[in-house]
């Protein structure tokens, strides 16, 4: 298959290259209206008890959960003229639009429920709204309204915030900063490659391939899009990997044509042989990546789900992209792909020789790795033990949802820090209990927020029997509290609704006596029910992610140990990077550095979504190695010789692949959204250490104690690999004694 692969785009070279071109082309044209057809939402699991809440408050209680909040700031005070004027005239453009259903105001409530929407300084005060349609039309209409509102008049301040305009901004923020992370990435990446092959030429392949593989991920999105529901987040989490997984397929096909150049083959040949050998195992490491992106799919969450489509198929776009144009462009330019030397210069000035490619058995690399294989044991305890350490700030991992706090200098962030410390409560992490059916006023019902109101941390009980706080009425009723369908309670805090108190304080509330069959919502219960949804498919997805890599890297190598040392290896560098995620993002230890507002926990479904593309990354570099360190197996079945080798062969565009990759990653670091700095930086910080210590080292001292060992399987295994394999032109293997030399 890869040979006939080779040989269609060797034999039609110009025709697939031009091709490529108008495809290109095409791909501008129709993804470039992508980001609009992308969604805000989906990260709420459907069928909750919350999710069924939160549909009865939009249809038959909107005031209950506003999802749009104004913050009016006025310097003389908030009773001042200019801010009564501009509170009356704010109220009236919100209630005059058709897709606002309900909207509570300082200015228009009962002078008894004023307190909770007027600021501690006595300068500010609130409009609550909510503005119809789903998670993705509600923030795009809280986009449309919010921004000709906003901004100074008459002397008062008008910032906009809540859940709405915190989602819209968060899309607005990702579209831009997509631009700003290619702009880094892309230079970058260019001029690395030209470190790495010193030929101008050789680095235009792999970065046209990258830059090819970006144009393809718009229109595939725009595709997914139509079909289904598609996270706007894929935007900058699939274009990077698509561009990493290209550049780095890539690189390693030019380095083996160079190699076999080298080696005195023609280019027809070097070609060929480029594909069945470095082309087998970029097919193999996408296909291991794709396994791991598939496991998303078992979660409730369309962000998760959109993420495992959309990332298949970027994926499949970059792996054959890597296959087809990669032959062509290297029949095209056979020995011209080192033209253009940029170290030339330098070295007629220095008046030095051209390079002599050494012998692999006498460069660094393979004295360092021979120098770990003789004392395996003290390397890999080492190592492992590092990898403990930085591992070790893992075990308090702690999870909660993103709200406002996730956007740098985003006016949703700057009233969510409002309403959380100059307000006697935070209108946006109210927890809301609704009693279907049920009447609207008596004294049942105020009997059961009286108990409510006496629940720690608990400051007001909204309810139609009246306001309550520490067991006391305190205030009249909400307005809009009760309608034919029942009627809801709500339950102010101050507490941060994703925090430990917070699920603390719900499970509290929970365990008061309802007067009726109770239904609870709002953001503490969205986000236990979201918790409890992910980590009841955790099991099954790492069961699963566990045995499709244990099939495919034993397809790959047809040994039985090699996958369950790549899978130890695995849990112990993404450990590592995981601990480094909880020291940086959850205990903001670098918050200054990065420009983020550290809350106290992760987002979850970055942890998942990482663990997945980290796992996936580093099965791919396994493959990549394991292949060379293979080939000198065959060859010679000396498995000490052939693991040094193989490292010696692959050491330099290894370490150059995961620069690649990590800059195609870190590149998010510049982001304004908090978890994709921690998505874009985690995958950095995995590829990295899994370059270094766990390929240079570990997978070295374990190969090294394992000896032959390393390629056995019992015969019925062995034959049915022979039977499925798909094996490269070597003769088997004569074992030699295993000794370190």
């Amino acid at each position: 298959m890869l040979a006939g692969v080779a040989r269609f785009a060797s034999n039609r070279p110009r025709a697939v290259l031009y091709g490529a071109l108008l495809i290109g082309i095409l791909c501008i044209a129709v993804g470039w209206s992508a980001p609009a057809h992308l969604k805000t939402g989906g990260f709420a699991p459907p069928g909750t008890e919350s999710a069924e809440v939160s549909a009865l408050l939009n249809k038959s209680f909107p005031s209950a959960a506003p999802n749009i909040v104004l913050l009016i700031d006025a310097p003389e005070g908030i009773e001042s003229p200019a801010a009564r004027s501009a509170g009356a005239r704010l109220t009236g453009e919100l209630r005059a639009r058709h897709d606002i259903d309900a909207v509570e105001s300082y200015w228009t409530v009962p002078a008894d429920l004023k307190q909770a929407l007027r600021g501690g300084d006595g300068h500010s005060g609130l409009i609550l709204a909510h503005v119809t349609g789903d998670d993705t039309e509600a923030p795009r209409r809280a986009g449309e309204i919010t921004e000709p509102l906003i901004g100074e008049r008459d002397g008062v301040t008008v910032e906009a915030g809540g859940q709405a305009v915190a989602l819209d901004q968060m899309s607005d923020v990702i579209v831009k900063d997509l631009l700003v992370t290619e702009a880094i990435a892309v230079p970058l990446t260019a001029l690395a490659l030209m470190v790495v092959f010193g030929s101008v030429v050789a680095s235009l392949i792999p970065l046209a391939v990258g830059v090819f593989t970006i144009f393809a991920t718009l229109p595939i999105l725009r595709l997914l899009a139509e079909t289904g529901e598609v996270s706007i987040f894929a935007l900058n989490m699939m274009t990077a990997l698509g561009f990493a997984v290209a550049i780095d397929s890539s690189l390693f096909m030019v380095s083996r044509f160079r190699e076999e150049l080298a080696a005195g083959h023609d280019t027809a040949a070097a070609v060929l042989r480029t594909a069945r050998t470095a082309g087998r195992t970029v097919l193999f490491s996408g296909v291991v990546v794709a396994l791991s992106l598939s496991t998303l799919l078992v979660f409730p969450l369309y962000f998760l789900r959109s993420l495992a489509y959309a990332g298949l198929a970027v994926l499949a776009a970059a792996v054959f992209t890597t296959l087809l144009l990669v032959p062509a462009a290297l029949t095209l330019l056979g020995p011209r792909v080192d033209l253009l030397d940029v170290r030339a210069p330098l070295r007629r000035l220095s008046r030095r020789p051209l390079p002599i490619v050494p012998d692999p058995a006498d460069t660094g690399w393979y004295r360092l790795t021979r120098a770990v294989m003789r004392r395996p044991v003290l390397a890999a305890t080492a190592v492992i033990a590092l990898l403990l350490v930085l591992g070790w700030p893992f075990l308090s991992i702690r999870f909660g949802a993103a709200d406002d706090r996730v956007i740098a200098g985003a006016s949703s962030h700057t009233v969510g820090d409002a309403l959380r410390t100059d307000f006697a409560e935070d209108a946006t992490a109210a927890i809301i209990v609704v009693l279907p059916g049920f009447p609207g006023s008596g004294a049942p019902l105020g009997e059961y927020a009286a108990r409510l109101s006496r629940v720690g941390d608990v400051t007001t009980v909204a309810s139609a029997a009246g306001t309550y706080a520490n067991g006391s009425r305190v205030a009249s009723a909400l307005p809009g509290t009760a309608t034919e369908a029942g009627t809801y309670l709500r339950i102010g805090t101050r507490l941060d609704p994703y925090s430990g108190a917070g699920i603390d304080q719900l499970d509290r509330v929970r365990a008061v006596a309802a007067p009726g069959p109770a239904r609870f919502g709002g953001a503490a219960a969205e986000n236990v029910d979201a918790l409890h949804a992910l980590s009841a498919r955790l099991p099954f997805a790492a069961a699963v992610i566990a045995l499709a890599t244990l099939v495919v890297l034993f397809v790959f190598t047809g040994s039985l140990l090699l996958p369950l040392k790549a899978l130890l290896l695995n849990v112990l560098s993404l450990a590592a990077t995981f601990g480094a995620m909880v020291w940086i993002f959850q205990e903001g230890h670098l918050s200054g550095l990065f420009g983020f507002t550290p809350t106290g926990y992760l987002v979850p479904t970055m942890p998942i979504l990482m663990f997945c593309l980290a796992f996936g990354v580093s099965m791919d570099y396994e493959v990549f190695l394991l292949s060379r360190i293979r080939e000198e197996w065959l060859d010679r079945g000396d498995n000490t010789r052939a693991v040094a080798l193989g490292v010696a062969r692959t050491a330099r565009v290894f370490t150059a692949a995961a620069c690649l990759m990590a800059i195609a990653f870190a590149g998010m670091v510049t982001a304004h959204v908090s978890f994709i700095q921690l998505f874009g930086l985690g995958l950095a910080l995995a590829v990295l250490t899994d370059a270094t210590l766990i390929r240079g080292v570990l997978a070295p001292a374990l190969m090294r104690l394992l000896g032959a060992a390393n390629w056995w399987a019992p015969p019925r295994l062995a034959r049915l690999h022979r039977r499925i394999g798909l094996p490269e032109d070597s003769a088997p293997p004569v074992p030699v004694p295993d000794r370190a030399k």
